[in-house]
């Protein structure tokens, strides 16, 4: 299927897990393909190769999402380099638990700004940059309307941010005909939370299929939403968690 043929996208923090399955995804259904990394430059060049492979253009610039310039400069890169911008997918996220009482002020700050900060700064670069009929789909949690565990409540409430975020801009870039989405993974096996890490048992009690997801699971929701078979859905998230908040 080549239903993104031609388009231009980028997916931030693409170099491991969720977002290099992104990546790969969408350069596989026709788009050239521009990600970010932080410290994981052989990955980033892995996952270059792999969509130069399929025949797309790539490229991996590297930018630290807590960084406000690095994030709206790499939104420039990519435009750039790969001539125009369809699609941005603000992926880049961190994940960091234990009871608020006892969370570091740095941590909380690198949540607010890696899940929350980056992808309203990268967004607003792109803005100006989008093909009218453009999509933007940014990766939020299953935790996000439904806390249905512990120790997590800043994450939870840095990715329920994105919820007003999304449908608040879904609004704004309607009259262009720029979709505004979300994708809401529950436990998805990736560095981030492996499946057979301490703890995972628990996770897949509560969920209706017992099992964790792939990562290729919420690529191919995210190829769904940007192409043209989501072309009327804006405003909206998925939920892709195996029935944890069923």
């Amino acid at each position: 299927m080549q239903d993104l043929a031609g388009k231009k996208a980028l997916v931030t923090g693409a170099a491991r897990g969720i977002g290099a399955a992104i990546a790969v995804e969408l350069a596989r259904r026709g788009a050239d393909v521009a990600i970010t990394y932080k410290n994981s430059v052989d990955r980033a060049d892995e996952v270059v190769r792999t969509i130069q492979g399929l025949g797309r253009r790539a490229l991996a610039a590297q930018a630290d999402s807590a960084d406000a310039q690095a994030v709206s400069r790499s939104i420039d890169i990519a435009a750039d380099q790969l001539g125009g911008l369809d699609i941005l997918v603000n992926n880049a996220g961190v994940l960091h638990y234990g009871p608020l009482a006892e969370m570091p002020t740095e941590l909380i700050d690198e949540l607010l700004a890696v899940n929350v900060r980056a992808t309203v700064l990268a967004t607003k670069a792109a803005i100006p940059l989008l093909s009218d009929g453009g999509r933007i789909v940014s990766v939020g949690s299953c935790l996000a309307e439904r806390v249905a565990i512990a120790n997590v409540v800043v994450y939870s409430m840095s990715k329920s941010a994105l919820l007003s975020f999304t449908r608040g801009l879904a609004r704004e870039l309607g009259p262009r005909g720029i979709t505004v989405n979300l994708v809401h993974p529950g436990p998805t096996d990736t560095d981030m939370n492996p499946a057979e890490a301490e703890g995972a048992e628990g996770l897949r009690a509560q969920m209706a299929l017992g099992r964790f997801g792939a990562v290729e699971d919420v690529a191919k929701s995210v190829a769904f939403l940007v192409g043209p078979a989501g072309r009327h859905i804006t405003g909206t998230g998925l939920t892709i968690d195996g029935g944890m908040n069923a």
